[in-house]
């Protein structure tokens, strides 16, 4: 194939792309393509639709074959981000949420600044015909939006993770801006433990009857995960607040106790 050559060095580097639900293995394969094209290698699937290894996403990939060759399958989406520490979330639309929305270039940068510092990162994209749902980006750290034609903004999932990955390879090449976007110097608190928290916090919400009215409940839990997720918690942070949620939830059985007396 023209332009590829094997004797040069094959750049594998980068944060993760994350595909929600994909459904068809044609996109799935020319994602793969464009992530090699600019140097990004490690794909994760999130209960693609056509199941996983793909006839057509191998043809589509054109090559990019350690790309296909390395992805990972996952049932669902806090698995898939499970080890990572800082997550964004592409989405056109605009979402009701606490979340900071990013240029791509200005994404990109925040993901150098973790990726320097050995600190795993990944970017979502949603389902061909919806994108997101908005418990999926309340996951995220922070939103991505590309600055498209208002009235025709529709991003195919290969388009859009070829315009992020030609900002990444870009970034590469730049001096890092001292004055952006500083990742913490110490460890954050990775996702699973992030969820773990999230867990332990919607049980002892629900148990003091926090969700009211019920409709409510899944407007309401978006809004607390955005919260947590943007507060980049330390993993001694976390600990902390699940040693808070376990004394409310004492002096709840000690109160529940007396009046059973």
């Amino acid at each position: 194939m023209s332009g590829t050559d094997y004797r040069k060095q094959l750049i594998c580097e980068g944060p993760v792309i994350i595909l929600v639900e994909p459904q068809l293995g044609d996109n799935i394969g020319m994602v793969a393509r464009a992530m090699a094209n600019f140097g990004l290698w490690e794909l994760r699937l999130v209960n693609p639709r056509d199941g996983w290894p793909n006839e057509r996403a191998n043809a589509a990939a054109s090559r990019a074959d350690h790309v296909i060759e390395a992805t990972k399958v996952f049932d669902n989406l806090p698995d898939a981000i499970g080890d990572l520490k800082y997550v964004l979330a592409t989405t056109a639309r605009k979402r009701d949420m606490l979340k900071n929305v990013l240029g791509p270039q200005e994404a990109v940068g925040n993901l150098r600044q973790y990726f320097r510092k050995d600190m795993a990162c990944g970017i979502l994209f949603g389902r061909e015909r919806w994108g997101l749902h908005n418990d999926e980006v309340a996951l995220a750290d922070a939103i991505v939006t590309f600055p498209v034609n208002p009235a025709f903004a529709s991003l195919n999932i290969a388009q859009a993770v070829l315009l992020i990955s030609y900002e990444w390879m870009k970034s590469g090449h730049t001096k890092p801006d001292e004055t952006a976007f500083e990742a913490p110097q110490t460890q954050v608190a990775d996702k699973s433990e992030l969820q773990s928290f999230f867990e332990h916090l919607d049980s002892a919400l629900n148990d003091a009857k926090y969700y009211y009215p019920e409709v409510r409940r899944a407007r309401m839990t978006d809004n607390l995960r955005s919260i947590f997720t943007h507060a980049g918690l330390k993993q001694q942070e976390l600990q902390t607040l699940h040693g808070v949620i376990a004394a409310l939830e004492r002096r709840w059985l000690v109160k529940r106790n007396s009046r059973k007396k």
